[in-house]
């Protein structure tokens, strides 16, 4: 039997298994996507298979570390909460973000190979050009880079024509690691910005100098409003968009590394999820 790499390619994804949970709606809060995250890159780090995890939620905000400390970050989140949203802080980087069904997002859950942490840039470059390679079809360019006025800003903002889709962060293990991904496929981007604008209005109510990404309401959209995706299938953007995530995977899968990955595969029990997502809200949650 031939030896099977287990490293992490564009030109060749032969062994990653794909965790799509983008129908997977019944768990109302929103850690528990980050939870079993950290639980798989545990894994992963221990041996266990490379995993691309696509997911989504109906109605989520999720705030940064910087923003859980603004002076009113708490009267915020319950703002937010009253409005029907599930809110949390991630430990992964970044700033605030709203998640909804147009919202696809992907996190890569890889081996850290020895490397240390000497290479994280590159580890932005390998989710921006598998979302560069998703999109190809769409004869729209994707563009890296800071885009001023959107929300969660950042050197690995996606963009179109000058506008924003999408936001990367990552969240380092001892031997593994994980990259996340925000992509905007369906709804108003205009919408949005307002909403994150609102919190942080409320958040940093007072403060003189803001410490937080001031935000406009033209440098965020939605694929479907820049690049028309889904509209020529007659399908939604967000479905199109996991569909086109997949196919360049499967395109570079290897039968015999997938195999050998699978069978390497373990998924925590939603007990277990739960249970970390106590601790994850004790280590990172707003202390009122």
């Amino acid at each position: 039997m031939a030896e099977c790499t287990t490293s992490f390619h564009l030109e060749g994804l032969d062994n990653i298994i794909v965790l799509d949970r983008t129908q997977r709606l019944e768990e109302p809060d929103i850690l528990y996507p980050f939870a079993l995250d950290e639980l798989l890159c545990r894994h992963t780090g221990k041996g266990g298979p490379a995993v691309c995890h696509l997911w989504r939620h109906p109605r989520a905000f999720v705030m940064g570390l910087r923003d859980s400390r603004l002076p009113h970050a708490a009267e915020a989140q319950k703002w937010l909460e009253s409005l029907g949203y599930s809110t949390a802080v991630r430990s992964t980087g970044g700033a605030a973000v709203p998640l909804d069904l147009g919202v696809v997002n992907i996190s890569l859950i890889l081996p850290k190979e020895g490397l240390g942490d000497k290479c994280f840039r590159s580890d932005y470059e390998r989710m921006y050009q598998l979302i560069k390679l998703a999109l190809q079809n769409t004869s729209y360019t994707v563009d890296k880079g800071e885009i001023d006025g959107a929300y969660c800003p950042g050197d690995y903002d996606l963009s179109i024509g000058g506008i924003k889709f999408c936001g990367i962060a990552q969240r380092r293990q001892a031997h593994a690691f994980v990259v996340q991904a925000f992509v905007i496929c369906e709804g108003s981007g205009k919408e949005s910005a307002e909403l994150v604008r609102s919190f942080y209005d409320r958040a940093a109510l007072g403060v003189v100098q803001a410490n937080h990404p001031i935000v406009t309401e033209d440098k965020t959209g939605s694929l479907e409003e820049l690049a028309s995706l889904g509209s020529s299938v007659g399908s939604g953007a967000a479905q199109v968009f996991t569909e086109s995530i997949k196919q360049v995977i499967r395109e570079r899968q290897s039968k015999l590394c997938l195999e050998q990955a699978a069978s390497g595969l373990w998924l925590p029990e939603p007990e277990q999820v739960h249970a970390f997502i106590h601790t994850l809200r004790e280590r990172y949650g707003i202390k009122a």
